[in-house]
């Protein structure tokens, strides 16, 4: 059974930065995709960021220029630095791996940006 496991999340400022980590319980190379997507209050899941196998990344537009996904192979972990945070960008990030036709889930993290 594939985990992932999502750290980095808390309280910051607007202006501030954060980390999340998505460790995988399998290397990261077994994926085709991860991603990271969050959710708000009372709003749908919305994707923020993927990466694939070969390293190609994609960001939503409310983040381009702040937020950047990498990932680190030896650790089986993927990133994503938040920089510039905006209140609007509190919500609870999930990171989700696809291998063919299936999908994985971690827990989730609670990012919360205050004004």
């Amino acid at each position: 059974q594939v985990q992932l496991v999502e750290s980095g999340g808390g309280l910051v400022q607007a202006g501030g930065s954060l980390r999340l980590s998505c460790a995988a319980s399998e290397s990261i190379f077994s994926f085709n995709t991860m991603a990271w997507y969050r959710q708000a209050p009372g709003k749908q899941r919305e994707l923020v960021a993927t990466i694939t196998s070969d390293g190609t990344t994609n960001y939503a537009d409310f983040v381009k220029g702040r937020f950047t996904i990498s990932r680190d192979s030896a650790e089986n972990t993927v990133y994503l630095q938040m920089s510039s945070l905006k209140p609007e960008d509190t919500a609870v990030y999930t990171c989700n791996a696809r291998r063919a036709w299936r999908y994985y889930w971690g827990q989730g993290t609670q990012v919360t940006v205050s004004s």
